[in-house]
């Protein structure tokens, strides 16, 4: 019917036989691209080249789309268009320019107040949707949310969401894991003896499985199903594992044009899962907030000098920058310093488990610009501008024999960005094969032997595999 709507994650393997199949029913579909839709790199050379051919193949003008399937009730769709062009990890899921403008365009032209309700579609989910991750890989990677790299691109989903209260539900995937989990939807709001108010519009979030049980991670093989009524809308799954059964998920309410309250229609079912898959996400308030970057000059994140991080410590801090760090399952992380989402790994367990963390003043006032106010970007100091004191984040061992500080990149974060993408690292394995060759005609070493000595270097890194460093 016309106020219903299925969204799954899983994008076909073949495009010319997905289109054909769907011209041969007779039913009208659309479609969004993700990481793997450009992932042709033995076939086209470049992005533009991979992206023409599946949009040739389902009749589609553009990555994005947009259809009316009720009164004033808009599906809208966005795609991923970079691959081999990636800064970083090919599969981070990014919406260029040109559909970031014409969205938020669209969302102008498109006001809750005119009675307009969107309801989004992208194959990864916005910075702050507040939805389950997969820690160990699209938080190690630096993948997990739209235009993940970009500090500024990344968080403007989430602003938009909180613009725009015509934005009723956002539907996405990326993750390959089930519906069974309450936390694989979000609401706009939460009782508050769960935690502060999530500042997330009037937008509900839900996570897409897949279809094929190849591609999941947690056994699940599901769908979502949409479906609107005179008083909001249903989410429901469609359970490929048990004949196609549907099962509501949740039910939510309209209250006005800017306003909905979403209920849940069953327990939490991840069983097993839960401590692989879920990830803390801190809150301003909780037990972890052990340091005030305004008023320590120096402030030690164990309590004392021995005592050290274990797999167990949980604990994050806001630095004097605005950057949130944070220690989990043993490793150093980088949340979002609006968000409180993660952004991604700064040091390793291997590193860090048995270790010291301190951060302490190097004794210099800086003058940070306010980029993210419109008119205070020249502002000086004195003029508008804020204070930030300089500090270092230092690691090291009881014994103080080993002391490294932690330097931020460029643009003043703290998440590694050094996992390259596809193309890339497969330039660096030729150098590698060329350097193996070398040692074999002119060391005279045996093929193993080579294999074991040759090693790539990037300044400080070693690797270039999936999980960075």
């Amino acid at each position: 019917s016309n106020d219903e709507s299925s969204s799954n994650d899983e994008s076909s393997s073949n495009d010319e036989s997905s289109s054909s199949s769907s011209a041969s029913t007779s039913i009208p579909y659309e479609v969004i691209g993700g990481n793997h839709d450009l992932e042709g790199i033995d076939e086209f050379d470049t992005d533009a080249a991979n992206l023409q051919v599946f949009l040739d193949a389902h009749n589609k003008a553009t990555p994005q789309f947009v259809r009316e399937i009720a009164d004033k009730t808009l599906l809208v769709g966005l795609g991923s268009t970079i691959f081999r062009d990636a800064k970083y990890t090919s599969h981070e899921v990014i919406i260029d320019d040109v559909q970031l403008a014409w969205f938020e365009q669209f969302l102008r032209d498109h006001p809750a107040d005119d009675g307009w309700k969107v309801f989004v579609f992208t194959h990864a989910p916005p910075n702050g949707s507040g939805l389950r991750v997969l820690q160990e890989n699209h938080v190690v990677n630096g993948c997990c949310w739209l235009n993940h790299s970009d500090d500024v691109k990344c968080r403007k989903f989430i602003d938009l969401v909180r613009q725009h209260r015509c934005i009723k539900a956002w539907f996405s995937g990326h993750f390959h894991l089930g519906q069974d989990y309450q936390d694989s939807i979000t609401f706009p709001t939460i009782p508050k003896d769960e935690g502060p108010y999530p500042d997330r519009g009037s937008c509900v979030f839900a996570q897409t499985s897949v279809m094929r049980s190849g591609t999941s991670r947690d056994g699940r093989r599901q769908s979502r199903l949409l479906r609107g009524n005179a008083d909001g809308f249903e989410i429901c799954t469609v359970d490929h594992k048990k004949g196609g059964a549907v099962r509501l998920d949740a039910t939510i309410t309209y209250k006005d044009t800017g306003h909905e309250v979403g209920i849940y229609a069953h327990e939490d079912e991840a069983y097993g899962h839960d401590n692989y898959f879920k990830v803390y996400q801190p809150q301003p308030g909780d037990e972890g907030y052990i340091c005030d970057p305004e008023e320590d000059a120096m402030c030690l994140i164990n309590d004392d000098l021995y005592d050290l991080v274990t797999m167990e410590t949980r604990l994050w801090w806001r630095l004097s920058s605005g950057r949130v760090l944070g220690v989990l399952n043993g490793m150093l992380l980088e949340y979002d310093g609006s968000t409180m989402a993660p952004l991604g790994l700064v040091v390793t367990s291997d590193e860090l488990i048995g270790k010291v963390i301190a951060v302490v003043d190097s004794g210099v006032e800086e003058c940070m610009i306010d980029f993210d106010n419109v008119g205070m970007e020249g502002a000086d100091c004195e003029g508008g501008g804020m204070q930030e004191r300089e500090q270092a984040v230092i690691i090291h061992d009881p014994e103080g024999n080993d002391i490294s500080v932690i330097q931020p990149n460029e643009d003043g974060s703290y998440w590694r960005k050094i996992v390259r993408n596809k193309i890339a690292r497969m330039k660096e394995r030729r150098r590698e094969k060329a350097a193996v060759s070398y040692a074999m005609e002119m060391l005279q070493q045996t093929e193993d032997e080579a294999k074991e000595k040759v090693l790539s270097t990037w300044g400080p890194y070693t690797s270039t595999v999936g999980n960075a460093l």
